[in-house]
């Protein structure tokens, strides 16, 4: 899902990059803090620059990850700077485990080279500060500008290689499990130590920087949401879309009007409608749809006014993984079935969470008819 309230920047390789609104707070208290320090404008100036030049070596870290993926066939969609660090959306993580490992190092390595290059530059100018001089690390004119992204590069790469899943180091120790586990236990080990350390880092973040305390709670629900995630996408492995289609929904004809849908909405449990004519989808009208249309054209108008053309169309064929990792990421509500033009049924992530819970609950894998037959449970409405 697309970060909100983010300034697109333009593209780089074809990956979107965008910075988000709560950066600009980040400028304004460096230039604040570093004014105060002086109580000199320059210095402030200084120091946005600094961070504008760290931020620019934190986008060539996520273009690590970025283009080492793209070598196993994975795309990025965007790349987003945030307070925190940068946030590279792939479409997906290898499934290989020596290709997660390169992708996940390859950001740290980017910082390492940055800085065994600077170190290089000012070796050759003779300009690197002597160990029995005190470091200064509030001073950014001249080498200690160069001095100070020297070590900043240098914790950006140790920092990022700690194993607190989901950042790189975490995602790193996951790839090493899964030389020895199956997926969802290696990513259940992982985020676990990462929560662990996430609590540290929030912890220590009240006595020493507030920002650690920000990265603790990010590294916590991010393991946890990325843990739950890839246990939902195992247990969906084998399955396919006809596994769990369901044959009887809300469907309405192109001539029909919004008011007809209020009645079904008032009357059943079903949010979303799928708008059919002679067995073809022309459309889908989900609840926020209905609700914009009744408040823009009335209940007379018809429901083609209000509906959504463009849609997620399935086939009865495609793996239950693929759909679940397309239908989060494309925020749908449900999605037609189609088979050579004819509408088949639909699938939606209840329908998902509901089937899931139910083979949990059974101990077993079994596909739907046979929960049907063991059950006599009717093809109903979810």
């Amino acid at each position: 899902m697309e970060m909100k309230w983010s300034l697109k920047l333009g593209r780089i390789a074809g990956i979107k990059v965008s910075v988000h609104w709560t950066f600009m707070i980040l400028l304004v208290w460096i230039f604040i803090l570093h004014y105060r320090l002086e109580q000199d404008m320059m210095q402030g100036i200084l120091g946005v620059v600094f961070i504008l030049a760290l931020f620019l070596c934190v986008t060539l870290h996520e273009f690590g990850h970025a283009l080492t993926a793209k070598r196993y066939d994975i795309n990025t969609k965007s790349i987003t700077l945030l307070p925190i660090g940068g946030l590279a959306r792939l479409e997906k993580f290898p499934e290989k485990p020596m290709q997660e490992l390169l992708v996940a190092i390859a950001g740290p390595l980017v910082n390492l080279v940055i800085g065994v290059f600077i170190l290089l530059v000012l070796l050759a100018f003779n300009s690197f500060p002597s160990f029995s001089e005190p470091m200064n690390l509030m001073n950014f004119s001249g080498v200690g500008f160069w001095y100070n992204l020297l070590f900043a590069n240098m914790i950006l790469a140790i920092f990022n290689l700690i194993p607190a899943f989901p950042m790189d180091g975490g995602r790193i120790l996951r790839a090493l499990l899964l030389f020895k586990f199956e997926r969802g236990k290696a990513t259940k080990i992982a985020a676990g130590i990462g929560q662990f350390l996430a609590i540290g880092f929030v912890f220590l973040g009240l006595y020493a920087n507030i920002f650690l305390v920000f990265i603790g709670i990010f590294i916590y629900l991010g393991a946890g949401a990325e843990a739950e995630m890839e246990m939902t996408k195992t247990s969906l492995t084998g399955y396919k879309v006809k596994d769990i289609l369901m044959k009887q929904f809300a469907r309405l004809s192109p001539r029909d009007n919004l008011g007809k849908a209020v009645e079904l909405l008032l009357d059943g449990q079903a949010h979303d409608f799928v708008i059919v004519e002679e067995g073809k989808v022309l459309g889908i009208l989900s609840r926020n749809d209905l609700i914009k249309g009744l408040s823009e054209k009335g209940n007379s108008s018809p429901v083609t006014d209000a509906m959504q053309t463009d849609f997620l169309s399935l086939d009865p064929e495609m793996p239950l993984q693929e759909v679940y990792q397309q239908i989060l990421e494309q925020s749908i509500s449900v999605a037609p079935v189609v088979q050579n033009g004819e509408l088949l049924g639909i699938i939606d992530k209840e329908n998902i969470y509901e089937f899931i819970l139910v083979n949990e609950a059974m101990g077993k894998k079994m596909d739907m008819k046979e929960l049907r037959r063991e059950y006599e449970i009717p093809e109903k409405l979810s």
